[in-house]
């Protein structure tokens, strides 16, 4: 692409995010979703390099893909036999690295950075997840808001993906201003202090447990998050509706449908879907009703729910793992992202609930009996994440975010950081036993009856939510062994390393 063509379509695609509205976007899957999947495809095959590589060395034409059916034959692509495969340039179109005009990493459990190029337009896609958040849930089209990004910043995606999108907005006329601390607590505390009453909300974007922390830390200090009307936007992990009332509760939240929303995204692809205050609110049903939640998703654990674009983000389930295809730097068709979960149409989500004599149209409905914003035809998408992260005892399956229930009660919730690591062991007789490390709060000193009580609060939660746990494992196996560790504990919690809730 020549400098004038690249400049034209850049003009192009930012008149048309300025200029259409977002109930216009959201609205347009409802006729193109299956012709948005193919005509990727076909752009895919006949510009890439890599793929039509990896298409010739399977002996595919891509002339005979004409119908969604044909499609969802074609074999997935992923990072071992697609990306890694094939030097960066020859992923793009053209083959031209240069088409893009930023690069991005991330780092794999190998450790070892893949590279993640984007142009201008991506961003644009993207930006429209963070309209939907902004305009719907935090109605900032009228509202002064303070951006705080919190993500990280340098060559990972999240801090400058956030803030691009961010400015993005403030260009199309929403009273935004962005500012970025990073993941310096201290200037977050700093910018929040001076500058959050200048505006009628302040928003922080950032990790769960990260923005966790900094609330945490201003209570400590006698920070009135109150007075801010704090709202969060986070991502990278799966967190329980408990924790999301609790840090609801510190901040002042009122709705917490309408005060959080949680990205599903990622470096190979930006963001894929966004929580809505309807997501929200059906999540926060699902959690009181595990049985409910048993029956929807099929396991005893409570994934992320969030609801996607399927003209931007086509996903298809295979397996058990989620399938998705997207236009970026690097355009992906049916890439498998190994994250395991599921797709629910809005009809069907919404006549599942009503079998279960909810209506979650009727939960958000206002004094004023108008329809709320954030509710949209959009399907839902559920993620689990990746299956490794699950710990086997008695032929169960135990999840992190059963033991997080536990940890985040009323009584408990003061002693802990929300950290822990989950692990099966055996002991001198060689009998197994579920063992879990906890770690203190600052200024939190363990006893027996903390740790009693830590884990009589563990065991109600993994009998509550885990059936497999409750008939699988013998009654006398099932209490599990605490142990409570200080802050920052060198081999279980060491500072400054991505945490990992459980062991091997």
């Amino acid at each position: 692409m020549n400098r004038k063509s690249r400049q034209q379509q850049v003009i192009k695609a930012f008149e048309d995010f300025l200029s259409t509205p977002l109930e216009t976007i959201l609205q347009q899957h409802l006729n193109t979703q299956t012709s948005a999947a193919l005509s990727l495809f076909h752009d895919v095959a006949a510009n890439v390099p890599a793929y039509k590589a990896f298409l010739a060395e399977r002996e595919i034409n891509p002339a005979t893909i004409q119908t969604l059916e044909e499609f969802q034959k074609l074999p997935a692509i992923a990072k071992q036999n697609y990306i890694l495969r094939y030097p960066l340039a020859d992923l793009c179109r053209n083959g031209q690295l240069q088409g893009c005009d930023m690069i991005a990493a991330s780092s794999g459990s190998s450790g070892k950075p893949t590279f993640w190029p984007r142009f201008f337009t991506d961003e644009l896609q993207i930006a429209t997840r963070f309209e939907q958040i902004f305009h719907d849930s935090f109605y900032t089209d009228t509202r002064r808001t303070l951006a705080v990004i919190c993500f990280t910043l340098g060559t990972w995606v999240g801090g400058i993906f956030t803030t691009n999108c961010c400015r993005y907005l403030a260009s199309k006329g929403y009273p935004i201003t962005v500012i970025t601390p990073g993941n310096n607590k201290e200037e977050i505390l700093r910018v929040v202090q001076e500058l959050g009453s200048a505006f009628e909300q302040v928003v922080l974007l950032g990790y769960p447990p990260f923005l966790k922390d900094v609330i945490d830390t201003g209570i400590a200090r006698g920070v009135e998050w109150q007075q801010y009307q704090i709202k969060l936007v986070m991502a990278g992990e799966v967190f329980s509706e408990e924790w999301r009332s609790l840090v609801g509760e510190r901040v002042g939240s009122q709705n917490p449908c309408y005060d959080f929303a949680s990205l599903y995204g990622t470096a190979d692809a930006g963001v894929l879907g966004n929580e809505t205050p309807l997501s929200i609110c059906i999540r926060r049903f699902l959690a009181i009703n595990p049985d409910a939640a048993r029956v929807l998703f099929g396991e005893s654990r409570l994934p992320t729910l969030v609801q996607y674009d399927p003209c931007s983000r086509f996903f298809e389930v295979q397996d058990g793992g989620l399938l998705f295809s997207g236009d970026n730097g690097i355009p992906l068709v049916r890439y498998d992202i190994l994250d395991t979960g599921g797709i629910i149409s809005y009809d069907a989500m919404l006549q599942f609930l009503a079998e279960w004599e909810f209506n979650p149209l009727e939960n958000l409905r206002s004094d004023t009996q108008e329809l709320p914003r954030g509710i949209h035809q959009l399907p839902f998408v559920y993620v689990f994440g990746r299956s490794n992260f699950t710990v086997s005892y008695f032929g169960a399956n135990i999840y992190p975010e059963n033991v997080t229930v536990g940890l985040e009660q009323p009584g408990i919730q003061e002693w802990v950081t929300g950290k822990f690591v989950l692990q099966v062991k055996e002991d001198t007789d060689k009998n197994r036993f579920l063992s879990v490390v906890v770690e203190l709060a600052p200024g939190v000193e363990g006893s027996e009856d903390r740790t009693e009580a830590i884990a009589s609060s563990i065991l109600s939660q993994l009998l509550r939510l885990n059936s497999e746990f409750a008939n699988y494992v013998p009654a006398e196996y099932q209490t599990p062994q605490v142990t409570l560790a200080p802050m920052g504990d060198f081999e279980y919690f060491p500072i400054g390393v991505k945490h990992r809730y459980t062991r091997q």
